[in-house]
């Protein structure tokens, strides 16, 4: 977080800068972004003022306090921008951005039309070199609908499914 502290009326203490920047930094919780502060601090007789202008990627929040101490002006702003960006923050989580409310749209709209499968199960293998007759003797062993295997003379990816007839059916790959 960048921050720039900056004394109106006549230079201001050293303490005044360190805890005005003790404090703000704690105010980096609620921001997702790099942000900017700007933090004005002035005294008028026996009144002490703070301004703060925080802005981070187009949120801008700006705070403004009096009182008879500069601890306490400072603790006061500090408050008032950390309850702004609570709010912030709120409103940010309650509302979904439009792209997700637009895929939800076009996924319940798809839903009426059709029913949608759900992969239930995954699994990886690794692919045996092995020629068509071999696939075939396998599949009829194994008693498996089918069997996914590296051809030995192509070195493509095939598939031999069992079909509902009883005879088998080959997918290649081309390369």
């Amino acid at each position: 977080m960048k921050i720039s502290v900056t004394f109106r009326t006549g230079e201001g203490e050293n303490w005044q800068k360190v805890y005005a920047e003790e404090r703000i930094l704690k105010l980096k919780r609620y921001l997702d972004m790099p942000a900017e502060a700007h933090i004005i601090l002035s005294t008028e007789k026996f009144r002490s003022f703070a301004e703060i202008n925080l802005s981070a990627n187009g949120l801008n929040v700006n705070a403004k306090e009096e009182a008879k101490d500069m601890h306490l002006a400072i603790d006061s702003c500090i408050e008032k921008i950390e309850k702004q960006l609570k709010k912030q923050k709120e409103k940010t989580r309650e509302h979904k951005p439009a792209s997700i409310r637009h895929a939800e749209e076009k996924l319940n709209k798809g839903e009426e039309d059709a029913t949608f499968s759900k992969i239930v199960e995954s699994r990886r293998i690794v692919l045996k070199s092995m020629a068509v007759d071999e696939a075939l003797m396998e599949i009829e062993e194994s008693k498996t609908k089918f069997i996914i295997y590296r051809d030995s003379s192509s070195e493509n990816v095939s598939l031999i499914y069992r079909r509902d007839d009883g005879n088998y059916a080959l997918i290649e790959e081309h390369s």
